[in-house]
């Protein structure tokens, strides 16, 4: 599939907060597609997600979702991951309903384990939501997000394993994360276009063609992401066009999510320089 551009939540511009008036605005705007932002709770019933689907079918913008931010795996808690995995299958339960491909979300914290520990417990609830999920037929894409902070569970070492491992799970690349939780390392063409390949040759399949990506400026220190930026931020140092270039050279498809400020300006803005290279 082709390379889709789109927003993190609701346009700006959009008459109104609603996931309709959302995929209207897209459309109007010549994006691609939007991802519905369950941020503090799943907010909408099945009835009103299939009329959603419905009309994303009618518009042509296709949805992703993000789960809810109160998701730690690997809570010393018990209570804690139970609601983490059911926020995480009613996310999914949902966004199936909605015909949205993928559903993203921050897997959990080392805190009180190390990371080959945090690892361990991941991918026991994830293969474990794999399973549940599986028993619903839910075609929805589980794939959890590269992060912004080394001490969050996260990087693309970590994520790429467990869709290694666990049969049917993918990933969310956020490429403004890895660049800030690895204090600008990660940010040239070059280190681009390696994430790509690596994720090509480690995956089976045909991964890149339908890679689920989030985009925007950032703003980071040593201590990793600490907050959004629009695109052309003076402060912000996230090098998108030779992000763009290495998509664009790697023929990756999929779904570009902007979380920038400026969300749709921003989208456009991804869309606009990446069809003219």
């Amino acid at each position: 599939m082709s390379l889709l551009f789109g927003t993190a939540g609701v346009p700006l511009s959009a008459s109104d907060r609603t996931t309709e008036s959302g995929i209207r605005r897209v459309k109007e705007l010549g994006l691609g597609c939007m991802e519905v932002e369950f941020v503090r709770g799943v907010n909408i019933e099945s009835d009103r997600a299939s009329k959603i689907k419905e009309l994303s079918e009618k518009e042509g913008v296709a949805l992703t979702v993000h789960a809810p931010y109160f998701i730690n795996l690997a809570s010393v808690e018990p209570q804690k991951v139970f609601a983490s995995k059911q926020r995480i299958i009613e996310s999914a339960r949902i966004g199936n309903i909605m015909g949205a491909k993928s559903v993203t979300f921050h897997p959990a914290f080392y805190i009180g384990k190390t990371q080959t520990e945090t690892y361990d417990v991941v991918k026991k609830w994830l293969t474990e939501i794999i399973t549940d999920i599986g028993k619903e037929n839910l075609e929805i894409k589980i794939s959890p997000e590269t992060t912004g902070k080394p001490s969050q569970f996260g990087n693309l070492e970590e994520t790429l394993k467990l869709a290694q491992e666990v049969s049917k799970l993918r990933l969310c690349v956020d490429f403004a994360h890895l660049c800030a939780r690895n204090n600008g390392e990660l940010n040239s063409y070059e280190k681009f276009d390696n994430v790509l390949k690596t994720i090509k040759s480690q995956l089976p399949g045909e991964a890149l063609n339908e890679l689920h990506i989030h985009v925007s400026g950032i703003y980071y220190g040593t201590k990793g992401e600490i907050k959004h930026l629009t695109l052309e931020d003076k402060d912000s140092k996230f090098k998108y066009k030779e992000l763009l270039q290495a998509l664009k050279v790697n023929n990756v498809g999929g779904y570009l999510i902007c979380e920038s400020p400026a969300l749709e300006e921003d989208a456009l803005l991804l869309k606009s320089v990446y069809e003219k290279l």
